[in-house]
C-alpha cells in the first residue's frame, strides 16, 4: 500500500516530505561510504564551515538554528573526528570549527548524492519544473529570511 497524503496538504507537511526523501538519499550514500554515524542535524556544519573555520555563532545564523542545536552538533561531530576547534586568532575569547581531513571528505560524497536525487526528481517530473521549484523556493526564501516567526496565537517577537 502506498503512503497517502491528505487532499490539498499544507505546504509545510510536503516540504518536509519530500526533504526527508532527499535526506534519506543522501543519508544512504554517507553510510555506505563509511560515514553512517553523520546524522541530519550535522548537515549544517559541513555545508557552512569554511576552509578558514567559523564560530559557532555564525554557523548558527547562517543555518537558522539554534545556538544550542549547532553547539549540540558541532560538539557531536567533534567526538566522532570530523571537526575540531582552535583558538580564534581574532578573539581570544573566541574558538572556531574546521573540519578534520574526515570531516572534508564527506562533503563530495553529500554533494553527489544530492546532485543524483535532483537528477532524479528532474526524471520524474522534468528539468523545467525542477528549476522553477528551486527558484520559486529561492525567492521565497530571501523573502522570509528575515522575518521573526510569528508564535501560534500570538504575535511576533522582536
Amino acid at each position: 500500500m502506498k503512503d497517502t497524503i491528505p487532499e490539498n496538504p499544507p505546504l509545510g507537511l510536503l516540504l518536509r516530505l519530500v526533504h526527508q526523501h532527499w535526506t534519506q538519499a543522501v543519508d544512504n550514500k554517507l553510510d555506505a561510504a563509511g560515514f553512517g554515524d553523520i546524522r541530519p542535524p550535522h548537515a549544517n556544519v559541513f555545508t557552512f564551515t569554511p576552509p578558514e573555520g567559523i564560530q559557532v555563532s555564525e554557523l548558527t545564523k547562517l543555518a537558522h538554528v539554534r545556538k544550542q542545536t549547532m553547539t549540540q552538533a558541532v560538539e557531536e561531530l567533534e567526538k566522532l573526528g570530523y571537526v575540531e576547534r582552535r583558538p580564534d586568532p581574532n578573539d581570544r575569547r573566541g574558538r572556531l570549527v574546521f573540519l578534520t581531513e574526515r570531516g572534508k571528505a564527506v562533503r563530495p560524497i553529500a554533494s553527489a548524492a544530492g546532485r543524483k536525487v535532483d537528477a532524479r526528481w528532474a526524471e520524474l517530473t522534468s528539468p523545467e519544473e525542477m528549476e522553477t521549484l528551486r527558484q520559486a523556493l529561492k525567492l521565497l526564501f530571501e523573502k522570509v529570511r528575515d522575518d521573526v516567526p510569528t508564535r501560534l496565537g500570538g504575535e511576533a517577537q522582536g
